[in-house]
């Protein structure tokens, strides 16, 4: 008999290797890795950090920065030391000479016209006149007082301040230990009045004890110690506690003062002395 040969099942190892190496095509498309974004560029140099321009970076700042705290050291410094010199030298004065401010006190004050007149058209005027005493004290054993003009204001001392009448002081010099005797008239004419004025006037001229008065008085001022002269400095005068009836006939009324105190101020707190 004659043997025949089948083929095999199985497929031909190349067969299956070449199928395997050429897939049939299908409709995706292939896939790709994504774009790198940076090119490698083989001509150009790593980055490399400079150590010596970093450090030198820092140093700069912090020098900036050392610099900046020794100005504001020596700032402050001469600023404490310079208040140190005044303090001391302000502390040698007052142990040396003792200053004192200028003491005032109010003599005498009497009023001899004080008119309240109300024209047709419902206008208040006032008209008066007044005089006034003051004193003047230098308590200081080596210290001179040089006072300029002085303006003078006397007002109805109420919640509201209202002009009575005014008036000026001349300039004059108050040796070491003087008392200054000071004359002056205050007066005005014709002083047209609001109507809250008015009403306010009117309630106290019926008080049995007059009307409440205050004087305000301002000027400058220079001090003289020995050699040196101050500079001119503001100051401030106020005398209230005054109590003033309005006169009947032609004398002239006389004002209470007997609870009437002065209070100086200085409008100028420091001194600057120059020979």
């Amino acid at each position: 008999m004659t043997d025949r040969v089948y083929p095999s099942s199985k497929p031909n190892g190349t067969a299956a290797t070449a199928a395997t190496a050429n897939p049939t095509p299908t409709n995706n498309p292939p896939q790709f890795p994504p774009a790198k974004s940076h090119v490698y560029n083989p001509m150009r140099h790593p980055y490399r950090p400079n150590p010596a321009l970093h450090a030198r970076h820092n140093h700069r700042r912090c020098s900036c920065r050392r610099c900046f705290c020794l100005c504001c050291f020596w700032s402050i410094l001469v600023f404490l030391c310079i208040l140190l010199l005044v303090a001391i030298a302000c502390a040698a004065l007052y142990v040396l000479y003792r200053p004192h401010r200028p003491a005032f006190s109010l003599s005498s004050l009497k009023v001899s016209q004080f008119n309240l007149t109300t024209t047709p058209d419902d206008v208040t005027r006032l008209t008066s006149k007044l005089n006034f005493t003051l004193s003047s004290k230098n308590p200081n054993k080596k210290i001179t007082f040089y006072y300029n003009p002085i303006t003078i204001n006397l007002y109805l001392s109420d919640q509201q301040k209202v002009l009575l009448a005014n008036g000026t002081f001349s300039n004059f010099t108050s040796q070491p230990g003087d008392v200054t005797i000071l004359h002056s008239t205050l007066s005005t004419t014709s002083q047209v009045l609001d109507a809250d004025s008015v009403t306010s006037l009117k309630s106290d001229l019926k008080r049995k004890n007059g009307l409440p008065m205050a004087i305000e008085m301002e000027t400058k001022m220079k001090v003289k110690v020995e050699k040196l002269n101050s500079k001119k400095v503001g100051i401030k005068i106020v005398c209230d506690g005054i109590h003033g009836l309005v006169p009947t006939g032609k004398t002239p009324a006389v004002a209470s003062t007997a609870n009437a105190k002065c209070k100086v101020d200085l409008q100028v707190k420091i001194w600057k002395f120059n020979f």
